[in-house]
């Protein structure tokens, strides 16, 4: 039987890695698939990994919707096993109910991927709805690690290193900062809160340059 699968996890976690590796799998089983994404790091129509894997997709934009898509693929005789679908928080509530349709009236099977909470600790439209319909909400094993070494559990938006927390739910930015870029950094929740990221952290570190104790309050 066919399933919608989320699999959730920070910026870090290996979900742009996993969905390639979830492609591999079914493709060296002889499955035919489909890979979308939305506002890839490396452009248009690409999916990419942060281990430097690369491969074309489909670009999802407002107006995609998968059923046309999946019916056009048949009418031109081909024939799709599965959909892995990268960025899936960019992703509309009903590009998701779309998704869902897909699973339980055609049996193809959905591999979703994507943050589930944005800068400010808020869900995703996208990613809400995908909480809400999918069969199964897997939460990816490999943890980001925030600047103090505990997991990660929450991205935080800078700008110029300084934490942000408002601002357009969706600006595709650099994950390394520079003057008057967007950067984005996984946090754990307790420096989350506290709006210390590793530029500030640093910033108030102690001559000697260690990170111990910088945000203790005195």
């Amino acid at each position: 039987m066919a399933e919608l699968v989320f699999f959730s996890g920070t910026m870090d976690s290996g979900k742009s890695t996993l969905a390639l590796q979830t492609d591999h799998n079914h493709r060296a089983r002889g499955r035919h698939g489909l890979i979308f994404t939305r506002d890839d790091r490396a452009g248009v129509a690409r999916l990419s990994s942060r281990l430097g894997l690369e491969v074309d997709a489909r670009e999802v934009t407002d107006v995609t919707d998968f059923w046309e898509v999946i019916a056009a693929e048949r009418r031109r005789g081909r024939l799709v096993d599965y959909l892995v679908c990268d960025e899936a928080q960019f992703y509309s509530p009903e590009q998701v109910e779309q998704l869902a349709r897909l699973v339980d009236e055609t049996e193809i099977d959905v591999f979703a991927f994507g943050i589930t909470a944005d800068f400010r600790t808020r869900l995703f439209p996208g990613s809400a709805r995908l909480v809400e319909l999918a069969d199964r909400v897997e939460v990816l094993q490999v943890q980001a690690l925030c600047w103090c070494g505990v997991r990660a559990t929450h991205n935080a938006r800078t700008v110029d290193g300084v934490m942000v927390v408002e601002g357009d739910q969706v600006v595709v930015g650099d994950v390394t900062s520079g003057a008057g870029q967007v950067a984005y950094e996984v946090l754990c929740r307790r420096h989350h809160m506290r709006r210390m990221t590793a530029h500030t952290a640093r910033r108030l570190a102690p001559s000697s340059g260690t990170l111990l104790d910088v945000d203790t309050p005195a």
